[in-house]
């Protein structure tokens, strides 16, 4: 409760604080036009990093490894532009913090450590582990996987190749006539 707190009632009163302190000190139209320049400065800079991220993820994803930093990271960089997209300097320096390549990649490795990678045929999927903020049981079955085991995804049924299915068709039609 108190993180949501923080969030959602603390910082958007801060943020106003700082908008209010700074306009008065360089005038409004110049703390408007401030705010929008970080925007777009942020929107360049996520685009260019996460094509990055992405150009890594799918060489791991070839090469037959988990991308799983990549991952994290991407998590990272959609935090920061949203971060980046909401009018404020607190907000705006937070948001730049997760686009930075040095300070992404500690963010990055902070977040694996209370996260759980698993693998998986299909796929692969992240959950919360010990000591993780969210919330994470930290160990016991995999939450994703079935309860049943790997032979009960085998469904059984009967084909027939269409071709076969036309002659045998065909054929029934020139024996009635």
């Amino acid at each position: 409760m108190s993180v949501f707190l923080l969030l959602f009632i603390v910082m958007p009163v801060v943020e106003m604080v700082i908008l209010i302190k700074v306009g008065g000190m360089i005038g409004a139209l110049n703390t408007v036009a401030l705010v929008l320049l970080t925007a777009v400065i942020g929107a360049a800079l996520l685009r260019q990093q996460g094509l990055a991220t992405l150009l890594r993820a799918n060489q791991r994803l070839s090469g037959g490894e988990l991308p799983a930093r990549e991952v994290a990271e991407g998590l990272i960089l959609a935090i920061g532009g949203a971060l980046l997209l909401t009018p404020g300097f607190v907000t705006d320096t937070v948001g730049f913090l997760c686009l930075v390549p040095g300070s992404r990649h500690w963010l990055a490795g902070q977040l694996l450590k209370r996260m759980v990678v698993s693998s998986q045929a299909q796929g692969f999927h992240f959950r919360a582990g010990p000591g993780s903020p969210f919330g994470g049981r930290g160990g016991g079955q995999d939450p994703f996987a079935s309860p049943r085991g790997r032979e009960d995804d085998v469904i059984e049924g009967e084909y027939e190749e269409e071709q076969d299915r036309r002659r045998k068709d065909d054929q029934d039609r020139l024996e009635k006539k």
